[in-house]
C-alpha cells in the first residue's frame, strides 16, 4: 500500500493537483471516447434501418414475382363443407354431394367374459395385406397392449376398464379410410367391429347422367379443382356448390402492406432525423437526430420514395390512379376504395401496376440493404471499422496516461522528500546557529 505524501513538506494537496493535471491531459482521450460513442449510436441506428429495409426488400420481391397477385379464394354453399386454396388455384366452380364420411376402424374384444388376462399366447393382425404375429411376454393385458403397439401393424391397442374388475381391449387403425382396415385372428375368440374402415365419398354432378363418385381416405379431397381442396364435416342431402373466385381482399392486402412497409422506412428515418429543443434553468438546448444531414440515409429514403411514387404502366400513369399516392409530407398513402374500383375495372392491369411498383421498391431496397454491397451495409461496415480504430487509440491513451500519472506521482513525491530534507537541514542549521550565539554571549 502506497504512502500518501500530501502536504508532508510543501503543504500542497498533491493528489488533487495530479488529478487536475490528469483531467487536462486526458482531454484528447475524452474527445476520442465521445466520438466513438457518437459513431456507435449511428451504427446502431443504421443497423435498425438496414433491418427494416432488408425486410421491405424481401416483402417487395415476393410481391413482384410472376403470379404473386394471382390470388383466388374458395367458398362453398354449405357450412358442412370448407374449402382452401393454394397458389395454383384458378377461377371455377363445381357441384357435388357428400355421401359418406371417412371412418377409422375400431375393433374390441368380446363383451361376454370380459378378460382379466389374455388367454392366448399369440394373435395375428392382418393390415395392409400383411400378417403380423403378436407374441405378448405374458397373459397380462398390459403386456398384450404393449406388444400390439410395438408391432408396427398399423393398429394401436388400449385397455378399457368395463367395471367389476374386467377389461376389454380396443384396437384402432392408425390410418383412416379403407386403407386402414385390419383383421385379428385368435384361437377361439371373436372380435367385434365397432366402426368399420370406410373412405369418404362425394358424388360429382349429382342427379345427372355425368354423376361420378370420388373417394378419399380422409374427409379432405385434395385438388378437387386445381389448387383447391375441400373438407367434409357432415353428409349433405342436396348438392353443394364450390366456387373459386379472384381474391380481391388478398390482392388489396398485398398492395396495402407494401405501402405500409415503405411508410415504415420513412417513419423511422423521420423520427431519427428530427430536431428537438430541451429547455431547463440554464436555457434551451437544440439537438438533431442521429440521421439528420446524413447523405446515405437521405439517398436511401429518396430512392425508395421514387420507386413507390413514379409513374407506372404503358403509357406511364401516376400510381394515384390505383389508390397509391404520395403525400405532402413525403410519405405514401393507400386509398382502399380507389384501389378496389381500379381492381374491379381492370384486374390484370391493376395487379401489373402493383407488381411494377413492388419490383422497383425491391430493387431500391436491395441496393441499400444487400449484405455484401448495400449502401447501408457498407456504411455500417466502414463505421464499425472506425470504432475499432478509435478503441485502439483510446487504449493507447490509457497506457500513455497511466505512464504520465506515474511520472507526476514520482515527481511530486520526490519534491516532498527534497523539501522535507531541506527543512531538516534548516532546522539543524538553526539549532547550530543558536548554539553559537549562546556560546558567544557567555564568554
Amino acid at each position: 500500500m502506497g504512502i500518501s505524501l500530501d502536504g508532508l513538506a510543501s503543504g500542497l494537496d498533491t493528489t488533487a493537483l495530479i488529478s487536475s493535471i490528469m483531467q487536462s491531459e486526458a482531454l484528447p482521450q475524452t474527445l476520442l471516447k465521445n466520438k466513438s460513442y457518437d459513431i456507435q449510436s449511428m451504427v446502431s441506428a443504421l443497423q435498425g434501418l438496414n433491418s427494416k429495409v432488408a425486410a421491405l426488400a424481401t416483402q417487395a420481391t415476393a410481391a413482384a414475382k410472376p403470379g404473386a397477385l394471382d390470388l383466388y379464394t374458395a367458398t362453398t354453399s354449405s357450412d358442412k363443407v370448407t374449402a382452401t386454396t393454394t397458389a395454383a388455384a384458378k377461377a371455377g366452380s363445381i357441384d357435388f354431394q357428400v355421401t359418406k364420411l371417412a371412418q377409422t376402424q375400431v375393433t374390441v374384444t368380446p363383451k361376454v367374459n370380459a378378460v382379466v388376462g389374455w388367454p392366448y399366447t399369440t394373435m395375428t393382425i392382418n393390415s395392409g395385406g400383411k400378417d403380423y404375429t403378436i407374441e405378448p411376454l405374458s397373459s397380462n393385458l398390459d403386456d398384450v397392449v404393449k406388444s400390439v403397439n410395438a408391432a408396427g401393424a398399423g393398429v394401436t391397442a388400449t385397455k378399457v376398464d368395463v367395471g367389476g374388475g374386467d377389461f376389454r381391449i380396443q384396437f384402432t387403425a392408425t390410418k383412416s379410410g379403407a386403407a386402414g382396415a385390419f383383421t385379428i385372428s385368435d384361437p377361439g375368440s371373436t372380435f367385434t367391429d365397432v366402426k368399420a374402415a370406410q373412405d369418404a365419398e362425394i358424388s360429382l354432378w349429382p342427379g345427372t347422367t355425368a354423376a361420378q363418385t370420388v373417394k378419399s381416405s380422409t374427409n379432405t379431397f385434395t385438388d378437387l379443382l386445381t389448387g383447391v381442396s375441400i373438407t367434409a364435416k357432415d353428409l349433405t342431402t342436396s348438392p353443394v356448390t364450390l366456387t373459386v373466385s379472384r381474391d380481391d381482399a388478398g390482392i388489396t392486402k398485398v398492395a396495402s402492406d407494401l405501402v405500409d412497409g415503405v411508410n415504415g422506412i420513412f417513419s423511422l428515418v423521420a423520427s431519427k432525423s428530427a430536431v428537438s429543443t430541451t429547455t431547463n434553468t440554464s436555457g434551451s438546448t437544440t439537438s438533431a437526430g442521429v440521421f439528420a444531414g446524413d447523405s446515405t440515409v437521405r439517398s436511401v429514403n429518396q430512392s425508395i420514395l421514387s420507386a413507390a411514387s413514379l409513374p407506372v404502366g404503358t403509357p406511364p400513369k401516376s400510381p394515384s390512379e390505383i389508390g397509391i399516392s404520395i403525400t405532402k409530407t413525403g410519405t405514401m398513402e393507400f386509398d382502399g376504395t380507389k384501389f378496389a374500383a381500379a381492381l374491379a375495372a381492370d384486374p390484370a392491369g391493376t395487379a401489373a401496376k402493383v407488381q411494377e411498383i413492388a419490383g422497383r421498391i425491391a430493387t431500391a431496397a436491395t441496393a441499400a440493404s444487400d449484405k455484401y454491397t448495400g449502401t447501408l451495409t457498407t456504411t455500417i461496415t466502414g463505421q464499425q471499422s472506425e470504432v475499432r480504430d478509435l478503441a485502439d487509440r483510446i487504449s493507447d491513451w490509457d497506457t500513455r496516461l497511466a505512464s504520465r500519472q506515474a511520472t507526476l506521482k514520482s515527481t511530486y513525491s520526490a519534491l516532498e522528500v527534497a523539501l522535507s530534507n531541506m527543512k531538516a537541514q534548516q532546522t539543524w542549521l538553526s539549532s547550530q546557529l543558536a548554539g553559537l550565539s549562546t556560546g558567544s554571549s557567555s564568554s
